[in-house]
């Protein structure tokens, strides 16, 4: 009869303490959040860029091929109006993707929202195109192998370079990208703080606590974690069980 009475306990517990696991990042005052079909995001109109998207990725997600529009496109839906392609134009930056194009695959239509400018923030093409494109690749991979992930992406606007366009876009000199994953109700959590200009060496050499990232961007990044779990699990840094 006790062997029975716990083990409802425990699985009550664990229905209470992650059902249907809300992945969002608190709202930030002021800032607009908007939802589509595989990403949310909180829009931040005075770096004229997302300030988090956020998305579960799943295997199946993570394996489909529906291809690659590169159909950039100003967002509509952005109250204040968002960046537009024209403000990246022979600026020397490329239009990043914070939830990647290969994320969002399980339509057509799917994928020209990733090409929305509000999921985009300037990045430099070596920086894009090496170990931000090789983190989204692991990233895909966990997915893969966990079944199921939650990520959120994001601009550091510390050291900038900048701005560029007629709606003077920032660039920002970091970027941070953060997986949780739940193992038998446990969440593992991994995040990683990677500057524009001069990273080199491999992804593990920016793993930080989330709890970290929390202090300088102002975003909590998992409240609906409880505060008990958050705290222990944001200050973790685990590479092993990352496979790092």
């Amino acid at each position: 009869m006790k062997i029975t009475f716990l083990l409802i306990f425990n699985f009550f517990c664990a229905e209470v303490v992650f059902p249907q696991f809300n992945y969002l990042p608190a709202r930030l005052p002021g800032h607009q959040v908007i939802s589509y079909s595989q990403f949310t995001l909180s829009y931040n109109e005075r770096h004229e860029q997302p300030d988090w998207v956020a998305y579960e990725l799943d295997s199946t997600e993570a394996k489909m091929e529906a291809g690659r529009c590169n159909c950039f496109s100003k967002d509509d839906n952005v109250l204040t109006g968002s960046a537009t392609p024209d403000d990246y134009s022979n600026s020397g930056f490329d239009k990043g993707h914070l939830s990647p194009s290969e994320d969002n695959q399980l339509s057509a239509a799917n994928n020209r929202e990733s090409f929305l400018m509000s999921n985009i923030s300037p990045q430099l093409h070596r920086f894009n195109n090496g170990i931000w494109k090789e983190l989204e690749s692991w990233v895909r991979g966990k997915a893969m192998e966990f079944d199921t992930i939650y990520v959120v992406s994001g601009p550091v606007f510390l050291n900038n370079l900048g701005t560029i366009g007629a709606d003077s876009v920032t660039i920002p000199g970091y970027f941070y990208k953060i997986i949780l994953r739940f193992e038998d109700d446990s969440p593992k959590i991994i995040a990683f703080l990677i500057p524009q200009v001069g990273a080199i060496g491999e992804l593990k050499d920016y793993v930080v606590p989330v709890n970290a990232l929390e202090s300088i961007t102002g975003i909590d990044f998992f409240p609906a974690l409880p505060n008990s779990v958050e705290n222990r699990v944001e200050s973790t840094e685990s590479l092993s069980q990352w496979g790092l």
